[in-house]
């Protein structure tokens, strides 16, 4: 399996769905099923019961998973897809766009 090019607390923009042009930073990543949890995209109502965490109960909005191929990188506030490259002996994440290293 390839490593992933999104990766938690990245900055992405929303390029399908219904939240097309959306941007918010990575909250989670799950490798298994190639999804992302994005902050403020993708929002669902979910109708909680009442337990001894939350003693009210109700509804609450949160973010859902979306596919990870619906997102794209935010480097410098411009979308860029990412490559990896050997910087010496490491490897590294970069911009395609700019060619610029990202981490």
């Amino acid at each position: 399996m390839s490593a992933m090019k999104i990766k938690k607390g990245d900055n992405v923009q929303v390029i399908a769905g219904k939240d097309k042009g959306k941007e918010g930073k990575v909250i989670a990543v799950d490798t298994k099923n190639h999804r992302v949890l994005v902050e403020g995209v993708s929002m669902v109502t979910k109708h909680t019961k009442p337990s001894a965490a939350n003693q009210q109960g109700g509804i609450v909005n949160k973010e859902a998973y979306i596919a990870i191929s619906n997102v794209m990188l935010l480097h410098k506030g411009k979308i860029t897809r990412v490559g990896f490259k050997m910087d010496g002996d490491k490897k590294v994440r970069y911009a395609k766009a700019t060619g610029e290293v990202i981490d």
